[in-house]
């Protein structure tokens, strides 16, 4: 393996910020990519100053994150990491991944997509095998914490001698939170776009929108979460073969959940009516020129990411229940990225697409992310 490069594609947006910053302060030096010279060049000056003594200046570089050509030369071996942080991912994370798997390259990104996600998997995986590429989508709070929680539980379960068939994740952010344009873009973009659920073994389309499910999430509170399509669906099958269901559910919405999981299933019955997408496409686009924004470290400050997981066995008990704590889902994305963009660097990690578990290892995705603040604590 040569000498470790690390690719950040998007810097300069809210997310991408966020994870250079991670980045510098753990000692990296990444490569900062960004579609304007200047705005790139300025973030690398502020930055500069946070980097330990002893480690590299962070470098810059210009790309055009729509165009696969230019996105390719920044990747100069298959040694290097990239990592994108460019959503709307379905408007503008093609080039990247398409770029990563012709150069075999490694490959992380923030997306929480369903659409992306699923085409990460089952379009670009085997094309990553036959190239050498490693890809792991969806490496930030969407959908890490559910993996591990998920991983947790279903090892727990079977240490204890349970044979458990089906695991459900609950996200949810305890406090206040506010979401980023980048965030409010992808989920514009997410309103009318297929689904897809883990469901008897196999990966089908649609999540059942309109249900709710209760998760306990401590000191006797239990919020309710509408069901989402997650990296999950394919991470935890891929490391325990005897699951047949995987449940994804989303709770931001607080007690506007069951209304939100209602609006969700009217808006996949629009998606059936002609003209409908390309009507939502024009409006993602037009929201993905306002990314760029979010909330200040104050404001994140506010906000505690909870994470459950719920094991079943094959008749419907319970065999296990694990609850994760964290920073904000912004901060623990970009630690998640810059974590695993130097660990993807630095291990033997199998050509193809990967959930994070199967990729590095349950102890050892357990270790690191406690590093950063998220941990186990039932």
């Amino acid at each position: 393996m040569g000498p470790m490069r690390i690719v950040l594609l998007g810097a300069t947006g809210y997310t991408g910020r966020l994870t250079a910053e991670a980045m510098v302060r753990a000692g990296l030096a990444p490569v900062l990519a960004s579609r304007r010279h200047d705005a790139v060049a300025r973030l690398a000056d502020r930055l500069a100053p946070l980097a330990p003594s002893t480690a590299a200046e962070p470098t810059i570089a210009v790309a055009d994150v729509t165009d696969v050509s230019s996105v390719r030369q920044l990747i100069v071996s298959s040694d290097d990491v990239l990592v994108s942080t460019v959503g709307p991912f379905m408007t503008l994370g093609q080039a990247a991944i398409t770029a990563a798997v012709q150069a075999g390259a490694g490959y992380l990104d923030s997306t929480g997509e369903p659409p992306f996600i699923r085409d990460a998997f089952e379009h670009w995986g085997p094309r990553a095998k036959d190239s050498g590429a490693r890809l792991l989508p969806a490496f930030g709070y969407d959908y890490v914490p559910g993996n591990l929680a998920g991983a947790i539980v279903l090892s727990r379960a079977r240490a204890a001698g349970h044979h458990p068939a089906r695991v459900d994740v609950g996200y949810f952010v305890d406090g206040a939170f506010g979401m980023s344009s980048g965030t409010r873009a992808s989920a514009a973009g997410v309103m009318l776009s297929p689904s897809f659920s883990f469901h008897n073994g196999v990966i089908g389309n649609g999540t059942g929108s309109g249900r709710t499910r209760a998760f306990n999430i401590g000191r006797d509170r239990k919020w309710k979460g509408m069901p989402v399509s997650g990296s999950e669906h394919f991470g935890l099958p891929e490391i325990d073969e005897h699951i047949t269901d995987v449940g994804v559910w989303l709770g931001w919405a607080g007690r506007w959940t069951p209304a939100a999981a209602v609006a969700g299933q009217v808006a996949g019955g629009l998606a059936s009516i002609p003209g409908a997408t390309s009507v939502l496409g024009a409006l993602g686009k037009r929201a993905s020129k306002n990314t760029g924004t979010g909330p200040d470290a104050a404001a994140r400050a506010k906000a505690r990411t909870i994470v459950v997981a719920d094991a079943t066995d094959a008749v419907g008990r319970s065999v296990g229940s694990v609850r994760l704590v964290g920073p904000s889902p912004y901060d623990l994305t970009a630690e998640l990225l810059a974590w695993g963009a130097v660990t993807l660097a630095t291990h033997n990690v199998t050509a193809g697409c990967h959930g994070p578990v199967a990729a590095f290892g349950l102890e050892h995705l357990e270790r690191g992310c406690a590093d950063m603040g998220l941990i186990a604590v039932t």
